[in-house]
């Protein structure tokens, strides 16, 4: 039995997508370990959003090529967007990677590993003088239909399930590349969507997470006079007997319908937080960013959130430094935050992406301007974070567990809000027990399970 070690970066479909590579490698007979020293396959899940993430995997694939210079037989497998942005390319660059897979070709991994694995088994180069032929370096980089969902899962946790319901994204923002390597939208059809929840629901699964780049954009794709659209897809979802919780990732504003409000407010299963990216508050940056929406329109959102729902968490991303923005367009972004009042904000540097057309445009901002302006962000988002979470002390909440806290004999969990809860008491993981909330920090809750 042989090793591997898998490291992926990014978003929540890279994290899907890492459950499906995990499963084809333990279907070959590999067993997980937690350092590269000690694997046999060395498999790398990329992420190419933002030149942090590129930074991140080049020290990682540094140490696999000296382990490859070390140990010859040692297989490097490479995923995700990076290879795909880069396709052949990506090959000649990293010359000590065996396999590069874009997203939508990880079909092909199950096969690749299989020769080479097969291939080292059977000695290596002594294999060579018996016929055999080591199999060349491969490539796999082309848009095809295939989505990772249609492939066997390995779960991190089995109460917990990541959905994939579409893929790609057809918006285009300027200065994202994802449309790029995930391709245009490609909605799996509701038929599909239920049996796999339905399917995971008999297998324990008490959670689940309905995955898309921009997943209330669901079925806007799909050949069909009567095609559904994501407000019924979470109603279609939370009619499955014996789901506790859906989640999903990531709404864009403007496919942010009233239909789809009223389904979170009234469907019991469906929580009640939505992540609302809404990455600048300024109209001039905003048209800039090819967004499709004003803050005007961004705020009205939110406050249609709020009335309906109002226990909602409502998070978001933001850019700062984006090329052209002036003062005046920062200090509207750092209003439009006072006035949406996120439960909690993930703050981002512009990184210019080849290819993409914000990477051309004029007044590109200074490094130094976007690391000022991305910290007075982080200030204020964690100010405002840290004051909701603190109203919070002293009520319960239904909280999740997923399992032990980093404090030793505690355990973690989520709220229905997805806010992270770490908690004294007895419960096993996967069961949701009431917590009473006896402190706050910006980003987790402190609690008591009731009674325990």
């Amino acid at each position: 039995m042989g090793t591997y070690y898998l490291r992926s970066f990014g978003c929540q479909m890279n994290d899907h997508d890492a459950e499906r590579i995990r499963a084809v490698l333990e279907a070959e007979g590999l067993r997980m370990v937690e350092r590269p020293d000690d694997a046999d396959v060395l498999v790398y899940n990329t992420c190419t959003v933002r030149k942090s993430a590129d930074e991140r995997f080049a020290g990682h694939v540094s140490a696999a090529t000296r382990l490859k210079r070390e140990r010859p037989d040692r297989l490097v497998i490479v995923c995700g967007c990076l290879p795909q942005a880069e396709g052949e390319t990506f090959l000649a660059r990293f010359p000590y990677v065996d396999v590069a897979l874009g997203p939508q070709n990880l079909h092909h991994l199950a096969g690749e590993l299989r020769k080479r694995l097969a291939c080292r088994r059977a000695g290596g180069e002594e294999a060579a003088t018996m016929g055999d032929e080591t199999p060349d370096r491969a490539g796999f980089f082309a848009d095809g239909p295939h989505l990772s969902a249609d492939l066997p899962a390995c779960r991190e946790r089995p109460f917990q399930a990541w959905v994939q319901v579409m893929s790609g994204c057809t918006n285009f923002c300027s200065y994202c590349i994802v449309p790029y390597v995930r391709g245009p939208e490609r909605s799996r059809t509701l038929t599909d969507i239920v049996a796999d929840v339905s399917a995971l629901v008999a297998d324990g699964v008490r959670e689940v997470t309905l995955l898309g780049q921009n997943v209330n954009a669901y079925g806007g794709d799909l050949d069909s006079a009567l095609r559904p659209d994501f407000a019924q897809l979470l109603r279609a979802v939370d009619a499955v007997p014996g789901l506790a919780r859906t989640r999903f990732m990531t709404s864009h504003p403007k496919d942010l319908s009233d239909e789809m409000i009223a389904a979170i407010a009234e469907l019991p299963s469906v929580c009640e937080h939505v992540h609302l990216p809404a990455q600048a508050g300024s109209d001039r940056v905003l048209k800039a960013m090819n967004r499709g929406y004003t803050v005007r329109e961004y705020l009205d959102r939110v406050a249609a959130l709020r009335t309906a729902i109002p226990d909602v968490s409502i998070t978001t991303d933001l850019i700062a430094g984006f090329p052209g923005e002036t003062d005046d367009d920062f200090a509207q972004t750092l209003d439009l935050v006072r006035a949406a009042g996120f439960d909690a904000a993930f703050t981002f540097v512009y990184s210019p992406r080849e290819g993409t057309a914000a990477a051309a445009l004029p007044n590109q901002i200074d490094d130094s301007v976007k690391r000022d302006r991305v910290q007075r962000l982080v200030t204020l988002t964690q100010t405002q974070a840290r004051e909701r979470r603190q109203a919070l002390v002293g009520r319960a909440y239904d909280v999740l567990v997923e399992g032990a806290a980093r404090q030793p004999g505690r355990l973690r969990g989520r709220t229905r809000q997805g806010v992270t809860v770490n908690l004294n008491g007895q419960a096993r993981p996967g069961t949701i027990v009431s917590v009473q909330i006896t402190s706050a920090t910006s980003t987790t809750l402190q609690g008591q399970v009731v009674g325990g």
